[in-house]
């Protein structure tokens, strides 16, 4: 028999049925290779489990594994020396002309060569998958190029080979204007963008289309023509909208069926309400709003008064967010935007899986995917409320301990 126990346990099913966590105590699972074949208490399970092999884990707590649903992960080089500029009180524009601020890394990734990503890339990885994640988002975005975009599509691609861990890629190439085409974004969009976006593609190297929304990177009108072409192409779409202004970016991705938007901390109602009819989910990212010193919170109470699905991510990336983990995302959340433990843990799990489009994953359920993590907790509060600890005890990957 090839079916595996889980007993002694109790879970943290995720499952949206009135009981927080959707938990269950004295509880049992049963996985079959990569599935999850049976879950409740263990007093109701079957005897035919009976001879299966049986694992106790000693009373611990299991929850989905985590998913972190928004990074930047490949990329070459850091931005340590221009943190300090900042700290010193250098400017922006002072940052820039040493060479900071993304042009500096957008000239180390295109230097690198593929390997020497995803050698970059793995100790990051590694730090998500210790902290319990069996899948990371990685977007492209620091190549703008055809050349580099699609190194940084491939060595994403690589990180799965590497690595037990479940890699989506998502193509960002309006992520920024490249010095070349400064001033010109529109030709960019045009002679770039989009053309890469269908080579990606015609390669199998791309599963979303995401975009920077902001007066300092593309405007809604650049950004929808990147969406058109991504909708042609039966790609779906992300975007990083209203993180530093409010110019409808949002409500815009909604008209396309967006997945998820991305940091709006200056959403609106009238944003909130076109996410809340769309299905949108809402990722919030507290290491960006951390690491730039922000005082505009997104509008959490207004999101969970219209019933919009709330992720959070690392935002993992050299300039904003260089941050690798989801447990800290989950107690900043809760610090710093009021979120609720039970908000943050279905926004790494559950929510997190749907502003991916997988259904099949964040949550604790028969006939999802056997991708789980065991903590050493009595309460799921814990994942929450601890700040620099992980109480990872096992990680199982396609049911494989």
């Amino acid at each position: 028999m090839s079916h595996k126990v889980l007993n002694n346990c109790q879970i943290a099913t995720m499952l949206s049925n009135g009981t927080p966590y959707g938990l269950i105590k004295d509880a049992m699972v049963v996985l079959d290779k990569d599935r999850i074949v049976w879950t409740g208490r263990a007093v109701d399970s079957s005897d035919r489990y009976h001879d299966a092999e049986h694992i106790n884990l000693g009373g611990r707590l299991i929850t989905p594994a985590l998913i972190d649903c928004h990074t930047h992960v490949v990329f070459a080089g850091d931005r340590a020396r221009e943190f300090e500029m900042r700290l010193n009180g250098a400017s922006y524009e002072q940052v820039a002309r040493a060479g900071g601020g993304i042009v500096s890394t957008v000239t180390a990734t295109r230097a690198a060569t593929q390997e020497a990503l995803i050698a970059e890339a793995l100790p990051r990885v590694d730090a998500l998958i210790a902290e319990g994640v069996s899948m990371i988002e990685i977007k492209s975005g620091y190549g703008l190029s055809e050349e580099a975009e699609l190194k940084m599509l491939r060595a994403a691609r690589q990180i799965a080979q590497q690595r037990d861990i479940h890699i989506t890629t998502t193509y960002l190439g309006a992520h920024a204007v490249p010095p070349e085409y400064a001033g010109r974004e529109d030709a960019y969009i045009d002679d770039v963008c989009i053309p890469t976006l269908r080579l990606a593609h015609a390669q199998g190297l791309v599963d979303a289309v995401d975009a920077f929304c902001e007066d300092i990177a593309f405007q809604p009108s650049q950004v929808a023509r990147v969406f058109d072409a991504a909708r042609a192409l039966g790609l779906p779409i992300k975007i990083h909208a209203e993180q530093l202004s409010n110019l409808g970016g949002a409500k815009m991705a909604t008209h396309f069926g967006a997945l998820s938007a991305d940091h709006i901390e200056y959403l609106d109602a009238e944003g909130v309400a076109a996410m809340a009819q769309a299905g949108t989910v809402a990722v919030i990212l507290p290491g960006a709003f951390y690491t730039l010193r922000e005082t505009q919170a997104p509008p959490i109470t207004a999101l969970r008064d219209s019933a919009v699905p709330m992720a959070l991510a690392s935002d993992c990336n050299p300039g904003s967010s260089p941050m690798t983990s989801l447990l800290l995302v989950m107690n900043m959340a809760c610090t710093l935007f009021r979120l609720t433990p039970e908000e943050a843990l279905c926004g790494v799990t559950r929510n997190a899986a749907k502003a991916l489009g997988m259904a099949d994953r964040g949550q604790i359920v028969t006939g999802a995917r056997a991708d789980l993590a065991v903590w050493n907790v009595q309460h799921p509060a814990e994942l929450s409320y601890r700040i620099g600890f992980n109480p990872l005890h096992a990680r199982i990957f396609g049911g494989n301990l």
